[in-house]
């Protein structure tokens, strides 16, 4: 096989594995970390850079690779169930427990109320 032929033969897989990717439905597990995701803080709250924030950000980024690792080592559904669950209850829980924190110390998440 020559060269182009061969780039055409993989570029082909390529597209074909991909098409197939995006056909699979997108699991209720997957789903509620991706909304968790959406919500992770993107800043401090009240622009407080201390020690409660950089744990949430470490503990954020340790969660986020193991989800990688979890689903790299996934043999089946179950296993790519088991691992957006327990990515999806990790970055609520580490979220919550930065909030509390900070609400302990008398800093309280911002919000915004549009009313009519």
């Amino acid at each position: 096989m020559t060269k182009p032929m061969f780039r055409t033969a993989v570029l082909a897989l390529v597209a074909a594995a991909t098409t197939a990717q995006a056909a699979l439905p997108m699991l209720y597990e997957e789903a509620y970390a991706r909304e968790e995701e959406r919500r992770i803080y993107q800043a401090p709250i009240a622009g407080i850079y201390n020690s409660p924030w950089y744990d949430y950000r470490i503990n954020v980024t340790e969660a986020q690779k193991e989800l990688s690792n979890d689903l790299r080592g996934a043999d089946d559904i179950e296993d790519r169930r088991d691992a957006w669950e327990e990515y999806g209850t990790e970055l609520a829980k580490e979220r919550k427990h930065y909030a509390k924190t900070m609400a302990k110390q008398g800093y309280r998440e911002g919000r915004v109320y549009v009313g009519e």
